[in-house]
């Protein structure tokens, strides 16, 4: 697979995340109020949706707004 194309996603996935999603919202602003740069947060904040990604498909969910 090209990873350019998935790195696309995610990155365009939380930008959208953090404009519309309160929970990543706040995870975002945290971590630049903490003086993070904000390429660093958005990586974080992927991450961070990765790991939500994933439980998701373990344990077989549909997305909850509240699960960020």
């Amino acid at each position: 697979g090209d990873m350019a194309s998935v790195r696309t996603v995610l990155y365009m996935g939380v930008i959208s995340s953090i404009q519309c999603n309160p929970v990543l919202r706040r995870f975002y602003n945290r971590l630049v109020a903490q003086g993070k740069h904000k390429k660093v947060a958005i990586t974080a904040c992927i991450r961070k949706l990765i790991v939500i990604l994933n439980a998701m498909v373990r344990d077989q969910r549909k997305w909850n707004k509240n699960m960020a």
